[in-house]
This record gives structure tokens, sequence and C-alpha cells, in this order.
């Protein structure tokens, strides 16, 4: 299965991130030999809500970190569901129990978030050089990628080779630009800012909390576009942000960190988020490629894995689960595809977007019209003042948020989001 000895490996990943060490993992428990490139130091900040949803535990599960204890018992912050705030109704909703799923979810900052992951592939035998920026690819005259330029933090160039190489460097997408795969402008994107705060009131909080609804005391207590979270840490500080997708007339046009601070002056005192002595750290941003905004997911020996292909969930902004289940099975084709020659690698490697297609093609297509419809503020007033009043209704959209569900065997909800994820054309 083994490509050449003359190369420096099997694989080549750019970037370690959850979707970068994911793919390494599980690839190296199939004996492939993985080289990823990272171009930071672990551990490093990254800019994101921190929170994971059963989705993601369930990839955790899958990479052994419960092997040395519970979650609870290596630091994790467990929640058993999302709160909901807007329309002047506070309601508790509980992730769903499933055969496919945890009904539970963690939060863990991504300061070494990322490396307990990197770490777990290099326990399996992948080889993690830190302090690599890739530049570019390394091409044959077919213009097929055969591995990568790299520069290291001396300012040294280097050149690695291997005959699949896996983009996982994230928001940036630098690697698939170089090749040229721009975004799809016709895909929707969002721009979320956040800052940790030091709230001994709420630090332990056992839901993850979604607002629906901000606003401020400027103005007469004036609306502001965009939803918020807030998401206890566990140690003293919470994780608090917003987001604002392109489809919101604000898009691009609004101060976010200005407009995070007059939120947070709104809320209650004693929360300890509208005093400025009690920030930890700057208010950072981030881009969020929702919706496979970046296509295709596989062209001349490169495929593209978690926010590199514009994975990110349309309905929700979570982007850490899409990651590691696209890492997970970028790393099962790539293995089946190392066997193989010519046409009949090709043949396999092709199934990397057909299943990706299969999997999220018709529910992030769904994601893209509800996207459209929430950048109504009209429409979105009108859901939020009938929707939240129903908790029967509040827990299946939930379930269609979140994408939880089981695909056999489950309830009514589960039956009618999947039914509605296969008659729609897939994004």
């Amino acid at each position: 299965m083994a490509a050449s000895r003359d190369n420096d490996a099997d694989v080549i990943v750019v970037g370690a991130g959850p979707g970068g060490s994911t793919t390494a993992y599980h690839l190296a428990r199939h004996g492939v030999r993985v080289l990823v490139l990272e171009k930071s130091q672990f551990p490093r900040e990254k800019v994101c809500g921190d929170g994971l949803t059963p989705r993601a535990v369930k990839q955790l599960i899958k990479l052994g970190l419960t092997a040395d204890g519970t979650f609870e018992e290596q630091g994790w912050l467990t929640n058993k569901g999302l709160r909901v705030i807007g329309g002047g109704v506070r309601l508790e909703l509980d992730w769903p129990d499933l055969a496919s799923f945890p009904n539970y979810g963690l939060v863990r900052t991504r300061h070494d978030f990322d490396d307990l992951l990197a770490k777990q592939a290099v326990k399996v035998g992948a080889d993690l050089r830190t302090g690599y920026t890739v530049t570019g690819p390394v091409r044959e005259d077919t213009g097929r990628v055969v591995g990568v330029i790299a520069e290291s933090e001396g300012g040294e160039q280097h050149t690695f080779r291997a005959p699949l190489v896996i983009s996982a460097d994230g928001v940036s997408g630098r690697f698939p630009l170089s090749m040229g795969l721009a975004k799809r402008e016709d895909r929707p994107i969002g721009v979320a800012v956040r800052r940790y705060y030091h709230s001994p009131a709420r630090h332990d909080d056992d839901y993850l909390e979604s607002w629906l609804e901000l606003r401020s005391k400027e103005g007469g207590d004036k609306l502001l576009p965009g939803y918020g979270w807030i998401f206890g840490m566990g140690d003293g500080r919470v994780n608090v942000g917003l987001g604002v997708l392109n489809s919101s007339a604000a898009f691009g046009k609004t101060n976010y960190r200005r407009m995070l601070t007059e939120w947070l002056g709104a809320t209650p005192p004693e929360w300890g988020m509208a005093d400025e002595a009690n920030a930890d750290g700057p208010i950072l941003g981030a881009a969020l490629p929702m919706g496979f905004n970046r296509v295709p997911h596989y062209t001349r020996g490169v495929l593209l894995v978690g926010d590199s292909g514009g994975m990110v969930n349309p309905f929700n902004g979570e982007g850490i689960a899409y990651a590691m289940e696209s890492g997970e099975l970028a790393a099962e084709v790539v293995a089946q595809a190392l066997g193989r020659t010519g046409a009949d690698r090709e043949r396999a490697l092709a199934a990397y977007p057909a299943e990706l297609k299969a999997r999220y093609g018709g529910y992030y297509r769904l994601g893209n019209i509800f996207v459209k419809m929430i950048g109504n503020p009209q429409i979105m007033r009108i859901a939020t003042k009938h929707g939240m009043p129903h908790p029967t209704l509040m827990r299946f959209v939930l379930k269609l948020l979140a994408n939880l569900t089981d695909p056999r065997g489950g309830d009514a909800m589960d039956r009618v989001i999947n039914a509605m994820t296969k008659v729609v054309p897939a994004a």
C-alpha cells in the first residue's frame, strides 16, 4: 500500500487543526506514512466558540480521548444541551437521546484542544512538524500535485514529496487558493468575534447558551444584528461571542467588536461581562466558510478537509465536527486509494467528494436556504415570536440545526428531517 520510499511520506497533511489531526490519526492507524506540517507551535490560540456538540464528541471518542478516563476527569466541561434566549423566552433544550451520538456536549479552549488532537495523531505514528508554513504545491508537468513547498521558522525553504496531499489549512485556505480554488460567492459565509471574560457566576454553566436577539442599552434598548453565545469554560471564564451572516444587511458594514461590547453592556452586572476589567485577552474574529463554499473537494492529488473545503454547518456555525468527520472520511478513502495505481486510484479518490455530497449535500442546501431567510430581520422576529413558546417545535429545531438524528430507527422528528435532506438538491 505504501508509496515509493523516494517520497517523504505516503500522504502530506497541511495543517494540524481538528481536521488535519483527525485525518492524520486515522491514516496512521491504517498504516499510512503521514507527514503533518503545521505553521504554528503548540499550544496556540485559535478563534473559536470552544463549544462542542455531540457530533464532535463522537469524533473525540473515536480518537481515543476517553482511554485515560472520562472527559470530566481530564478537565473538560460537559453540557446537557442548548439554552435558547429570544422573544422574551428562555428555553433549555437537552441534547437528544440517540443511538448514533452521545447525549452530551463539551467545552474546551482551542488553546490546548488542537494540541491534544495532534498528540493523539503522533501517538499512533503520524510525523508532526510544527513551525512549517506551506507556501504552495509541487506539481508534475500534468498539473498533478506530488508534494508541497514549505518555509521553516528560520526562513529556510523545504520541499516535501508525497503522492497525495490533504489540505486542512482552515479558513484561509491558502493551499487550495494556490491551486486556483477560490471560494464560491453564492454560498453563505459568516463572521464571528469572541472574547473571554472572568465570570464566576457563569463559568460552570451546564448548558451552551445561544441568544437569538442581541440588545444594547444604548439607543433605547436597540436590537443589534447577529446572534450571540455564552459558553462557560469551567475555569472561572466564559467564552462570549457573536456572529453575523452575509445574508444580513449588516454584514461587512458593522464594527463587530464594538457590537459585542454593546451587547455585553446590557447583560446583568453580576455576570461580569459588562466590565472591561474582567476581560481576559482581546476580541478576536474569524470567518466561517459554510455550505461547501469551496469545491471541488478532490482534484489533482489534493483532498480538501474541514474549513478548507467550506464545511461549516450553515444552520449553527459549527465547524469542528465536520472538519473531524471529513478528516476521517478522507483517511478511509486515501487508505483504499494508495493500494491502487493510475485510473483505479483516481476512481477510488473520486469517492471522497461523492460521499461528502451524499452525507451533507442536501442538509447544506437546506442550510443555505435557512441562512437567506434569517438574514431578513422581519422573518427572524416572526419565527422567534411564534416558535420559542413551543418546546416540541424547538426540540425539532434543535435536532435540525445541530444535525442530530438517527438515520434508521429514529423518531418522527428524525424521519422528517432525514426526508427533508433527501428531497432537496444537494449543495
